[in-house]
């Protein structure tokens, strides 16, 4: 199941907000109570989703997610800039070859 953020950063984005700031636009609260997190304070200049709303968007949320998590494991593989631009410099074809077998072996949804 897709975090609420998630869900409601695909709701923004389907409905011309491309980026939410959770610290001030839309402030997410969890009261232990085993509810979960809900919406706690809405300010931006579209209407707040309701519950059926933000279920709609659990496919697209999950897949963010998916992709989020292959992004961090492809840039953990990748290595720094510096000693990718070093393995160009010394033989570009072992590099692609190398960058083309990470992205095989993480593949995004």
């Amino acid at each position: 199941m897709a975090q609420l953020s998630t869900k409601i950063k695909s709701y923004c984005e389907a409905n011309g907000v491309s980026n939410v700031d959770f610290l001030n636009d839309v402030k997410l609260q969890d009261d232990s109570n085993g509810q979960g997190a809900y919406i706690a304070e809405w300010n931006l200049d579209i209407a707040q989703p309701t519950d059926a709303q933000l279920a709609s968007y659990e496919t697209a949320a999950n897949t963010a997610e998916a992709n989020a998590t292959v992004d961090a494991t492809r840039k953990s593989q990748y290595g720094s800039w510096g000693d990718q631009l070093d393995e160009i410099y010394h033989d570009i074809e072992a590099w692609k070859t190398r960058i083309q077998g990470i992205k095989n072996n993480n593949p995004k949804s």
